[in-house]
Formats: C-alpha cells, sequence, structure tokens
C-alpha cells in the first residue's frame, strides 16, 4: 500500500497531510515529520487525516506524543478527520476530548473551536 506525507504552511499553521494506512510499520514517517515540525519552532499544527482509512494504537501513540511536546512548546494541534470509522475510534476512545478534531482542513485553520 502506497504511503505519503505532505507538509506545508499554511498562515500561522503547519498542515501535515497524511495519505495511507497508519499503522506500526508507517508510524514512525509520522512521528519524524511531527517532530521536524516542532523542532522548527511550529506552534500550530493541523494533522490532515482525511486520507487515512486505518489507523492503529502505535499511529495514535504518535498522536498523543506530538500532542504533549507541541503543547510543551505553548502550541496547539488539531485533527481532521471525516472518515466514519477513524472518528467512531476517536469517540470510542475518548480520544475526541483530548485532540481538537474538525472535518475539513479549511475547518481547522479558520477556528480553534472543536467541532
Amino acid at each position: 500500500m502506497d504511503f505519503s506525507i505532505d507538509k506545508s504552511s499554511a498562515g500561522d499553521s503547519y498542515v501535515i497531510r497524511v495519505d495511507g494506512e497508519l499503522d506500526m510499520y508507517t508510524a514512525p514517517q509520522l512521528k519524524s515529520a511531527l517532530q521536524e515540525a516542532i523542532d522548527q519552532g511550529q506552534k500550530q499544527l493541523v494533522i490532515d487525516l482525511t486520507r487515512v482509512g486505518f489507523l492503529d494504537s502505535t499511529s495514535l501513540g504518535v498522536l498523543v506524543g506530538g500532542l504533549r511536546r507541541v503543547r510543551s512548546e505553548e502550541g496547539e494541534m488539531s485533527l481532521v478527520v471525516d472518515h466514519p470509522q477513524l472518528d467512531k475510534m476517536f469517540r470510542i476512545t475518548g480520544f475526541d476530548g483530548v485532540f481538537r478534531i474538525h472535518r475539513t482542513v479549511d475547518e481547522a485553520l479558520g477556528n480553534g473551536s472543536k467541532e
């Protein structure tokens, strides 16, 4: 399966777009992208998961670690999720109360409120 990560700036935010399945094999690439962004001083991260159909516990751990690290630098991280399976997983695990979750990247960039 193909997997890619695309990074770009959008105003004051830094968008990381993930395409493909996030599992124990691809999670290190996401972790690296998050670390790189934070090391560069990015404070407002938007992680676009709209092209992700599967996310395992390893990847969830990477996202939580990234959130902790960016918050320790007085930043924030939002997720963009529109896949029903991922949305359900975030609700069942209670992580919908931990992350700011939006339906579109524009929504995540446009306001900081949780949807």
